[in-house]
């Protein structure tokens, strides 16, 4: 089974509050509401050599997951620049991904927002362990399931029970990820965009409060202009992805992946079936590009 590398255990000095600590150290009240109710935000920002990949993106999307909850925004944006930096000096990994979490804070348990609290912020960076060449000549392995979590997935939300079920019911069946469908018609991983290749086009799922919208969403636009792919979002049925040319997956930690296997069966047909397809390699050579 192909499997992801995982991150060997270093020294963190982690952001927790205004204070900079090793990662022993944070600690947060029992009664935040991050804890107690999973009220809270994030955001996953991937570093290649030491350079913050996309930023703007991430903090735009970070800026619109806490205002459509409520929740003030704890720095300006330089600010939030800053302190991306110092995680990023503080650690010696060339490619790292820095987490940033704020949650509503610390208060008595009530479901109600509580008045004049103040949001927890906490910050940390890990090394960025790159997906193998043995995995990528490969390709990963999907299951489908049904999409059972709530109807605001496009909020970046440390709510993420939905989605951390998906994901074991992916590795219970020996897979990376999984394909996700409502109604009928897919929506995303549990961690990861989905892309479908039909005939030589790229097809994404739309950008409504059934996804959330990955900041690989509107890189892989870019990339697919770029190879001089055609590219289109709109709604995508089962029938589609199940008879797909190409599978593709993307995220901060994964990049761009190709799908050899949907539910045990190969993607693809013919002699090509059950391997990474020739639009994935033009899209990962012009993701490489883009983040050099």
């Amino acid at each position: 089974m192909s499997q992801l590398p995982e991150s060997a255990a270093v020294p963190q000095i982690v952001y927790l509050n205004g204070a900079f600590v090793p990662i022993e150290q944070a600690m947060v009240p029992v009664l935040d509401r991050g804890f107690i109710f999973g009220d809270g935000i994030y955001e996953v920002v991937p570093v290649y050599g030491g350079k913050v990949f996309r930023w703007p993106h991430h903090l735009a999307r970070l800026k619109r997951s806490l205002d459509r909850i409520g929740i003030a925004n704890p720095f300006d944006d330089a600010g939030w620049g800053d302190l991306v930096q110092a995680l990023i000096a503080r650690h010696a990994w060339t490619d790292q991904f820095i987490y940033m979490q704020v949650t509503r804070g610390v208060a008595r348990r009530d479901h109600a927002f509580p008045a004049g609290i103040k949001p927890t912020v906490f910050a940390m960076s890990n090394a960025l362990q790159l997906v193998s060449a043995e995995v990528r000549a490969q390709g990963v392995r999907l299951i489908s399931l049904p999409d059972e979590r709530w109807l605001h997935c496009d909020i970046k939300s440390t709510s993420l029970l939905g989605n951390v079920l998906a994901r074991q019911a992916a590795a219970d069946a020996g897979a990376l990820e999984c394909v996700q469908f409502r109604d009928g018609f897919m929506t995303e991983g549990s961690s990861s965009n989905i892309w479908v290749v039909r005939n030589g086009t790229i097809f994404g799922a739309p950008r409504d409060r059934f996804i959330l919208e990955g900041i690989r969403v509107g890189l892989m636009s870019e990339l697919a202009a770029a190879c001089g792919i055609p590219f289109e979002v709109r709604r995508i049925l089962r029938e589609e992805v199940q008879a797909a040319d190409e599978i593709l997956l993307t995220s901060a930690t994964k990049e761009v992946l190709a799908a050899c296997e949907l539910d045990g069966r190969p993607v693809g047909h013919g002699l090509a079936a059950g391997k990474p397809g020739p639009i994935y390699h033009a899209i990962y050579a012009a993701y490489q590009k883009a983040k050099a």
